[in-house]
Order: C-alpha cells, then structure tokens, then sequence
C-alpha cells in the first residue's frame, strides 16, 4: 500500500489501512510523508505508522513539526496547526520526524514527498515540473505526495510526459513508461472528492491501482474545534479542496 498526507488524521488513516487490508494480504505499507500538520491526531498516526510502515519518507510538515525547518513559507492556517501540533509531540516523535530520509530508493520506485529535485518543497503538479524531475530520478518509476491530488505523468518519449488525473479504481500498468504516480492524500484531499485516498502496488501483475475510501469526516472536525485549530482547515475537509 502507498500512502500520503495522513496530516494527522486518524479516521481517514485507519479507514484507508482497514479497506486496503480488506482486499487481501499487504507485504509493505510506502509513506511518502507529511504525517502530521492541520489534523487533530499527530501522536496517534506516528504510533500507527511506526508500527505499520516499512518505508517512510519526509515531508515538509513533518521536518517543520520537527524544528528542522521554520514555517516561513507555510500559509497562516498551516503554520497555526504546525505551532499547536510541536505542543502534542513527545521529544522522541520529534526525533524521528526529523531523522526521516528525504528519499528511498525500492525495487524500481523513488520514493519521496515533493519531487525528486526537491524532495521537501516542490509540488508536481505540471508536465514541466514532471520533465525536470523525470531527467533526475534513477529508477523506473516515482512516487510523490505534496499536492494531495491523485495524479499519474508518463514519459514515453523525450517529449513532454502525458498527465492523468486519477479516479477511484484507476489501474495504472507497471510498464517499461517511466513514471510519477501521486496516491492522493488520506487525510486532507484537495481534488474535490471527500474520501481518503491511497494506492496498492500489485508486483505479480505490474500494476498500481488507486483507491478512495469515505469515513466519518465528523467527529475529526469536532475534535479540531475542540483544539482550536483554524476554522478553513476544519471546513475543507467536508468538500476534499
């Protein structure tokens, strides 16, 4: 299973590991960062992904949790939840927040949060961002978070790569194509759709397949009112932009 952007949402990260784990045996569960930042849950969704995951990669929200990196760049909302989310994190889940690898390199994937040119900070989110990033990573293939969007770019040629916005049940083929594949964000999508989202890696039939899960957006609303959390992150969880 490859997921991203938990942001410390707990419904949406146990509702996607309970649907995945619905369709059969998992070998590995692939972070590709942001595990807490905006949702109320941060130390819950570090117990469980320390537990769960086999690779896990960092994101910005989690080296600004962290103290690694400052939230100069981060808008009001997000720099809020980053303040309040260092106030619920033990020394030890700062630790191993800031010692996360930028990038992993498995079987034929590049693992990493943003994009391979700049695994924190830059979000892939045109055909010329791709083109830059497709010149740098040295396996066949790269999976990225950072945009909550789930999206698919293909190289075929030395073109520019072909982009796909991704829907539910999707089958991407694990093909001699380079590619980028985005899984979507389990905690706070922004494509419009509500219902967490994450991917599967079928290594015996060379494919990835996209999934979205729906959970119960209201009690994690009614538990960020209940920490003061900004209003805009509580009401876009609703409508998934």
């Amino acid at each position: 299973m490859v997921i991203a952007d938990i942001h410390a949402n707990l419904a949406a990260l146990e509702a996607v590991s309970a649907d995945a784990e619905g369709r059969g045996p998992l070998d590995e569960i692939w972070c590709l960062g942001d595990l807490v930042g905006y949702g109320p849950d941060p130390g819950e969704c570090l117990r469980f992904l320390k537990e769960k995951c086999s690779i896990c990669v960092a994101g910005n929200h989690d080296l600004a949790a962290a103290g690694i990196i400052d939230t100069a760049g981060f808008n009001t909302y997000a720099a809020a939840a980053i303040n309040w989310t260092r106030t619920k994190l033990s020394q030890e889940d700062r630790n191993y927040l800031g010692n996360l690898p930028l990038f992993v390199e498995r079987e034929d994937f590049t693992l990493v949060h943003g994009s391979p040119r700049d695994p924190v900070n830059e979000y892939l989110s045109s055909t010329d961002e791709a083109m830059h990033s497709f010149h740098i990573f040295r396996t066949r293939y790269c999976l990225a978070g950072h945009t909550h969007r789930p999206t698919a770019f293909t190289r075929k040629t030395a073109s520019s790569p072909q982009v796909s916005r991704l829907r539910h049940q999707d089958v991407i083929t694990l093909a001699d194509d380079k590619l980028i594949i985005n899984p979507g964000a389990v905690g706070q999508p922004r494509d419009n759709d509500p219902r967490a989202s994450y991917g599967v890696i079928d290594f015996t039939r060379h494919q990835f397949t996209l999934h979205r899960v729906a959970y119960d957006i209201e009690p994690v609303q009614k538990r960020m009112q209940e920490q003061k959390l900004p209003v805009w992150l509580i009401e876009r969880l609703k409508d998934g932009c």
